[in-house]
């Protein structure tokens, strides 16, 4: 475009620059005014600029710092919460191997306490079967004792009741008793 612009001045003459180039005194004054405006941002306007830009360039210094310090001490916190959960995990392993122990030994009490005592429930019932079996013997002896007696009662009654009988098993008996030494001196005493 800016070639077009050239081309049409040099045809037209100078009518045709005019368009193109501003007149004298308006390229002076422009000049002259674009030279204040530079003066006066440079003077005030850019050092507010610049002012603004260090500090946004601090503040996003601060910030980096800011964030690199709080990452370090994010993982200063996380490898001490590790550390904390490999203790509490420790901790958790230790108690439950305490446990298992306490269980453990509860259970072999528990044992010998069962134990314990089915011993002495054998022991109880054997000594409760030998008391009855003592309690039986004694009673089938009392019967046994009554029933011999009631037998030879019986037989002593019938051997009594024949007179020959009788008279025999009176000689019998003072003949038992004589030499068994029980009688008076023996037979040599009547």
């Amino acid at each position: 475009m800016l070639a077009a612009l050239i081309l049409a001045a040099e045809k037209g003459g100078k009518g045709a620059t005019r368009f193109v180039l501003p007149d004298k005194h308006e390229l002076i004054w422009g000049s002259i005014a674009f030279i204040i405006l530079i003066t006066f941002l440079g003077k005030k306007a850019w050092p507010a600029v610049k002012k603004m830009l260090d500090e946004r360039s601090a503040k996003i210094r601060e910030g980096l710092e800011s964030a690199e310090n709080s990452k370090v001490e994010a993982d200063k916190m996380l490898e001490q919460y590790r550390k904390q959960l490999d203790e509490a995990r420790g901790e958790a392993q230790k108690i439950i191997e305490e446990s298992k122990r306490t269980a453990e030994s509860l259970r072999a009490d528990l044992v010998k306490k069962a134990e314990a005592e089915a011993q002495d429930i054998v022991n109880r019932a054997r000594a409760d079967v030998a008391g009855e079996a003592d309690r039986v013997r004694q009673q089938l002896r009392g019967e046994l004792a009554n029933l011999s007696l009631e037998l030879a009662a019986r037989v002593i009654e019938r051997e009594l009741a024949q007179p020959e009988s009788q008279r025999q098993f009176v000689d019998r008996t003072i003949a038992e008793l004589a030499g068994s030494g029980n009688g008076a001196g023996g037979n040599g005493a009547r």
